[in-house]
């Protein structure tokens, strides 16, 4: 057994690695010391191993039997790996396997291809962000989407604010600041992130009467809630949850008739807006917003991420006068949108003044409204591209399943789809999962009933080669 004392003098020093031509071809493109910094770090944790046996020596001189030479490139191969991972991007593409459309986790709404060519051609030059090109004066970067937005929505004005928590928040404090807000108990959801209304509304300055119960709220709860004190009603769409069986709640008509003849503002969180109405494709009825405009409600707020299909954004939509408060309140500046999620959202509701093409050009419709011959075909297509490959000790099949919309819309809408399962007698199909999320691009899949599950509706005729490829490698190398 080689002596403690011969490993820790075998460690190279730092100038000596760093001239190593494997660390030298990194010193043209990266900071010198960041790479000095990587090459310390590594040498310090072979030594802390060496020192504490974290690490079994005798297999390290099976694989390198002379231990000052095996140190060095024992090293060499560690800080190669640390600089790779330092550098590499973090924020990557994925191919979401799992059937989740609007996967938060991962981005949610991907934007539709043909939109990045004109993204690309406005940021990366100058642009006429807050330009008025016909006055030659300063405009406002909210005249480029808001003609769209009333447009499709019937809307007599809009703006645009970084996320839909940013316009609720705004909503809030531009109209009912120190006064009070009748919101049902229950519509007082919490999002991701632990972000509830509640607090939310608590930020904004307003301060939240609760009327009602959780599975019942009437319209007599909200008129006796009335002060001199109220600033709005509110009400919040339950879209990523849904109460069953006891329940009743009040209309949006009827409570905007009797708010209105309360003198009293309502606004409706929808949460995920929708622009199309998708039954005709066998979903839930989800309120379109200009379903919910049409009943008299005053503003509505919703994200541009999820059944949209666009950027993350948040909309402001509803009554010119209240809309012009919000565009002259002090915290619309902190929330503005930026000129990349401007010009996505632009070009994505573009696509809507043709009905058809935004169902085919934008991913989530696409994605959503799917028949089942061709999420079969695409699943019988990766079936057979993985079973020239795949061993006897995996068993492959194509089943049905089910996929879900995602991104707290619909929540219990199941969407019927079709799926290839691989299944192992002898491998954890845990570190086939964890091999394939390792992998470029990532492969992200959901693991159900003992089986490896890749979900179809959520991958792309394009991206099934690569699906391919990624699993075959992991199998049969083990990489």
């Amino acid at each position: 057994m080689i002596k403690l004392k011969q490993l820790l003098r075998a460690i190279p020093s730092v100038n000596e690695l760093v001239a190593e031509t494997e660390i030298q071809q990194y010193l043209n493109f990266y900071n010198r010391e960041m790479i000095v910094d990587i090459v310390r770090e590594e040498q310090d944790k072979l030594r802390n191993a060496i020192i504490n046996h974290d690490q079994d020596l005798t297999k390290f001189m099976v694989d390198y039997q002379d231990e000052t030479k095996g140190i060095k490139e024992y090293l060499i191969n560690k800080i190669y790996q640390m600089i790779q991972s330092r550098t590499e991007a973090k924020f990557k593409r994925v191919i979401n396997c799992t059937g989740t459309v609007l996967h938060t986790n991962l981005g949610r709404a991907p934007l539709s291809s043909g939109i990045m060519e004109k993204l690309t051609e406005t940021v990366s030059n100058y642009s006429n962000l807050e330009y008025d090109l016909d006055q030659g004066s300063r405009g406002s970067r909210y005249d480029h989407i808001e003609d769209l937005i009333t447009t499709l929505t019937g809307a007599e004005s809009a703006m645009v604010v970084n996320n839909n928590a940013a316009a609720v928040m705004l909503v809030l404090k531009a109209l009912a600041q120190d006064k009070e807000v009748i919101l049902s108990r229950g519509e007082l959801v919490e999002i991701g992130g632990s972000f509830r209304i509640p607090e939310v509304m608590k930020q904004s300055g307003a301060h939240l009467v609760e009327v009602g119960t959780t599975n019942k709220t009437h319209l007599k709860d909200y008129e006796q809630a009335i002060s001199e004190e109220t600033g709005l009603i509110m009400k919040v769409h339950t879209s990523n949850y849904e109460i069953i069986g006891f329940t009743d709640s009040v209309s949006r008509s009827e409570l905007v008739e009797m708010s209105h003849n309360n003198g009293i503002t309502v606004v409706e969180d929808l949460g995920s807006g929708l622009f199309l109405d998708l039954t005709e494709y066998g979903l839930d009825n989800e309120p379109t917003i200009k379903e919910v405009l049409d009943t008299g409600v005053d503003l509505v707020t919703f994200s541009g991420d999820k059944l949209l299909g666009g950027p993350q954004t948040g909309i402001i939509a509803g009554r010119r006068e209240l809309i012009q408060l919000l565009k002259q309140d002090q915290l619309t500046r902190a929330l503005r949108v930026d000129k990349l999620s401007l010009k996505a959202l632009e070009e994505t509701l573009r696509l809507y003044l043709q009905p058809e093409q935004a169902r085919e050009k934008i991913p989530v419709l696409n994605m959503l409204t799917i028949s089942q011959d061709e999420i079969k075909t695409r699943a019988k297509l990766l079936y057979d591209k993985l079973s020239e490959f795949i061993t006897k000790e995996y068993k492959l099949e194509i089943e049905s399943n089910i996929s879900r919309v995602g991104g707290g819309a619909m929540p219990t809408q199941e969407l019927p789809t079709w799926v290839v399962t691989l299944t192992c007698s002898s491998t954890d199909l845990h570190k086939i999962w964890d091999q394939l999320r390792q992998q470029n691009p990532p492969i992200v899949t959901r693991l159900q009933k003992d089986k490896l599950v890749f979900d179809l509706r959520t991958v792309s005729i394009k991206e099934i080669d690569i699906v391919a490829s990624k699993v075959t490698k992991v199998i049969i190398k083990g990489e």
